[in-house]
């Protein structure tokens, strides 16, 4: 049976820099390997590495076609959401409407090949700022964009406990 990833209790992760998300990536693969690794939510460890990586590549690379959200989200977003979600927690179970499992880039993948996705993406966005503007929020600095990635990140490798 899924976990109700609103309701569950996460582990609390704080990634202020995309050096300590690279640690934290090598924490987790290590325990995998040395088998304590656990889940507290669905997703192995590569599909939350995997998630976390396309995310940010939708950034420089183009967001999915059918996502689009409608002009008073974005409005609401922006006036209301983008600080909460550049310096405060990132809330589970936020589901995208009409999108098949709620989000984009859930597929299963092999711990290893999350993990290398999910480096490469971050070594790129400490490299360069993301050419696109981001969907709810709209123009974001370099630090912003990092900001809002770790953010994400600290979420999803919540629901990993080693």
């Amino acid at each position: 049976m899924a976990a109700n990833s609103s309701k569950v209790q996460r582990r609390s992760v704080s990634l202020p820099s995309i050096p300590d998300a690279l640690a934290e990536i090598d924490r987790i693969v290590a325990a995998e390997h040395g088998g304590t690794l656990r889940r507290l939510g669905n997703w192995s460890a590569g599909q939350n590495f995997h998630h976390i990586a396309a995310w940010i590549n939708y950034a420089y690379d183009g967001y999915p076609p059918s996502l689009r959200p409608a002009w008073i989200i974005r409005l609401i977003a922006r006036t209301f959401m983008k600080r909460k979600f550049l310096k405060g927690p990132m809330p589970g179970g936020m589901r995208i409407p009409r999108v098949p499992g709620g989000t984009f880039a859930t597929e299963e993948t092999p711990t290893a090949v999350g993990a290398a996705e999910l480096r490469r993406a971050l070594e790129r966005l400490q490299a360069e700022c993301p050419t696109r503007e981001n969907l709810l929020f709209g123009k974001l600095t370099h630090d912003e964009w990092i900001q809002l990635n770790l953010r994400h990140a600290e979420l999803h490798l919540g629901f990993l406990a080693y």
